[in-house]
């Protein structure tokens, strides 16, 4: 990777924030959560029941996104005894990060089953067709690395919310009540991050944050065939957008620096231009 990574003691400073704020004793699991003899796919509609196996699909591809990770941050031998503190320290936000991340696509594959969508061994088969495409992100400053996944669980979390407020499924409200508050509490960490990034270098990490909103696109966007009609489709349902996501990005900039620079407003002014949500 090429820039400068956050001390130690910051990355630590944030991890120590998420944890706290997300303690165990508030956590959940697939098996007690959900009353799942009630879920019924009889009460979704042909296009909620689309959208429930699209979220399926991008959250169960948790194992690539997560080793992004671990290539790009390593804790092993090949990286400089600070490096490694460093992301030592990272680790335990992703290994925390990834738990959740899993027990949404858990839940979210249960919910499948358990309403009559399709049949275990089916989701299987149909998870296992993306599940073994190769993901990469292609990022090279470390802020991107934030910054994309700021963007990301921020777009997550609205679209659960609106598909959450457009089903009449109990059990599916439930889940997607469940998944929309853990996708905050992710971008809350995410947007701490690319805060202390942008207190600590400024005008340097603008660019990188630029590239990332220009070329972003959603996991499995270029991978997944037919990926943009079905995003369509999903978005007949409930409002499907990733760009909602950019005012986010905005106030995090904003509330970063008591002063802009002249390339930080640029940047902003950029991200704003990039929203494709109708007026």
């Amino acid at each position: 990777m090429t820039g400068p990574l956050l001390p130690a003691t910051q990355v630590a400073d944030a991890v120590d924030s998420f944890m706290a704020a997300s303690p165990a004793a508030r956590g959940w699991d697939v098996e007690t959560a959900f009353d799942w003899a009630a879920a019924d796919a009889g009460r979704l509609s042909e296009g909620e029941l689309s959208a429930v196996r699209f979220i399926t699909l991008i959250e169960d591809h948790l194992p690539g996104y997560f080793d992004i990770y671990h290539r790009h941050f390593p804790v092993d031998g090949s990286v400089d005894p600070k490096i490694f503190v460093h992301n030592r320290e990272l680790y335990h936000f992703t290994t925390r990060w990834a738990y959740e991340e899993d027990t949404h696509a858990r839940a979210l594959c249960r919910y499948q089953v358990a309403a009559g969508i399709t049949s275990r061994e089916a989701l299987w088969d149909e998870l296992a067709v993306e599940g073994q495409k190769e993901f990469d992100l292609r990022l090279e400053h470390p802020v991107q690395f934030f910054a994309y996944a700021l963007v990301q669980e921020k777009a997550t979390q609205m679209y659960y919310q609106h598909l959450r407020d457009v089903i009449t499924e109990p059990v599916l409200k439930t889940v997607l009540t469940r998944l929309s508050r853990d996708e905050a509490r992710h971008f809350t960490f995410m947007a701490d991050i690319v805060t202390r990034y942008l207190r600590a270098y400024g005008d340097a990490v603008v660019e990188p944050i630029r590239e990332v909103v220009a070329g972003f696109r959603m996991p499995l966007a270029d991978t997944m065939r037919g990926y943009w009609r079905w995003a369509l489709k999903i978005a007949d349902v409930a409002r499907y957008d990733h760009t909602e996501a950019y005012e986010h990005l905005i106030k995090v900039i904003d509330r970063a620096v008591d002063t802009k620079s002249d390339r930080q407003t640029e940047l902003t002014r950029f991200i704003a231009s990039c929203t494709s949500l109708p007026a």
